[in-house]
């Protein structure tokens, strides 16, 4: 198997790092923008394979859609296909038949889709019908299983003949990601009012938006882990809004507390080394995606941490919980599951000479948030190019900071 090894550099070099533009804005742009039917022009859109896999897929006449590995991009055009003028298979990798999809199929076939499993019932790949005639405007879906889900539903509801009255059932996981998504169509012209845990969405046209992608918080948060663990280190990340979109500018805050101070400029912001708490305890709730990059920085800085809010980590690229146990331990670093959904990390982490080889599971989250740990000893991770699917340049970025 490919593999990069990472010699062991404490402190950092003073750069700028020209982030890629954000996933998560790109593809909700492509799909609002596609709706439309291709009225604006978008700015800056993400180099992320899952982001260049969309805009080769809206482009496709083809019946089959294969997604690959790009979960967004399952969910968001088997939600846009209904609204199509031909029948639509939509499949992708291995494991992405492995992902559930039958939440959203399930809400879908409620509006009036015709959908249809291929193989194991819930799971692509699934044969999808236009929609013909709307059933009813009233859906109710789960609101902790993944907000990809309710996002796919929102951004097509205006151009349902109906309209669309979600109702989200239970806890609200990754709020920000859906508010992401309505503060991005409110953008493009599209009104709707989120009461409770009800958002309803008339029948209405989006309107011409000239669209600017900001650079991308998730990946931001890789360099706060450098900051935070480097023996010196001062970093500013290009393209990056203190007024964001995106709900993982929480990295901010968190990294607030774990040691990296954040000032914005005009241009970005820099990243610059503090004092870090002992004791550490956060919901993850609506930024799952940090989570596995924070519990690599507490582990190895030994700041006792209790995590919640993880639910959504197991059905993701890999069972993400499953995957951080794993490679935490080899660093001694112990991730428990101390009662239902409440996770404690306890370290006994010491650097060593020995190079320690991190396994990826097709998850490129787990190369970055494990590649930090270069400030503190050699490290090789295995597959590294999985990056490709949300940070491309990553590893060129990592040739910035260090001597790699």
């Amino acid at each position: 198997m490919e593999s990069i090894e990472l010699q062991h550099c404490s402190s950092l070099k003073t750069v700028e790092v020209p982030l890629e533009a954000s996933k998560s804005e790109s593809n909700r742009a492509l799909i609002i923008n596609a709706v439309s039917g291709d009225k604006s022009t978008l700015h800056n859109l993400s180099n992320a394979r899952d982001t260049q896999t969309m805009l080769r897929l809206l482009k496709s006449d083809d019946e089959t859609l294969d997604v690959l590995d790009a979960g967004t991009t399952m969910r968001f055009l088997t939600a846009y296909s209904i609204l199509g003028d031909k029948p639509r298979v939509m499949t992708g990798t291995e494991r992405m038949q492995q992902r559930p999809i039958h939440i959203l199929v399930k809400s879908l076939k409620q509006i009036g889709a015709k959908i249809k499993y291929l193989n194991e019932e819930g799971y692509p790949p699934h044969r999808i019908k236009p929609l013909e005639v709307q059933k009813t405007n009233q859906v109710g879906i789960k609101g902790d299983v993944s907000s990809q889900f309710i996002s796919a539903l929102l951004m097509i509801a205006p151009a349902l003949p109906q309209g669309l009255s979600l109702r989200l059932k239970g806890k609200v996981g990754s709020r920000p990601y859906i508010q992401m998504t309505l503060d991005m169509m409110k953008l493009f012209g599209v009104q709707a009012s989120w009461t409770n845990n009800t958002i309803e969405i008339e029948p209405q046209e989006y309107k011409e938006y000239p669209y600017v992608v900001e650079s991308d918080w998730s990946g931001a948060s890789y360099w706060y882990s450098f900051v935070a663990l480097a023996k010196e280190a001062k970093i500013k990340l290009l393209g990056l809004r203190q007024k964001s979109l995106q709900g993982d500018i929480a990295i901010v805050h968190i990294m607030n507390r774990l040691g990296v101070m954040s000032t914005f400029e005009e241009d970005g912001v820099v990243l610059e080394k503090i004092p870090h708490q002992q004791e550490f305890e956060y919901d993850f709730s609506d930024c799952p995606d940090l989570a596995q990059t924070v519990a690599v920085v507490c582990g190895v800085k030994g700041i006792e941490a209790k995590f919640t809010g993880l639910e959504s980590l197991k059905i993701k690229e890999t069972d993400r919980i499953k995957a951080l146990k794993k490679e935490l331990k080899k660093f001694k670093i112990k991730l428990k599951e101390t009662e239902e959904g409440v996770y404690e990390i306890k370290s006994k982490f010491q650097p060593t000479e020995e190079i320690i080889e991190v396994e990826t599971y097709e998850d490129h989250r787990m190369a970055m948030a494990f590649a930090p740990m270069l400030t503190h000893q050699s490290i090789r991770i295995l597959d590294p190019s999985v990056v490709n699917k949300s940070y491309p340049s990553f590893w060129e970025h990592v040739e910035l900071v260090t001597d790699l």
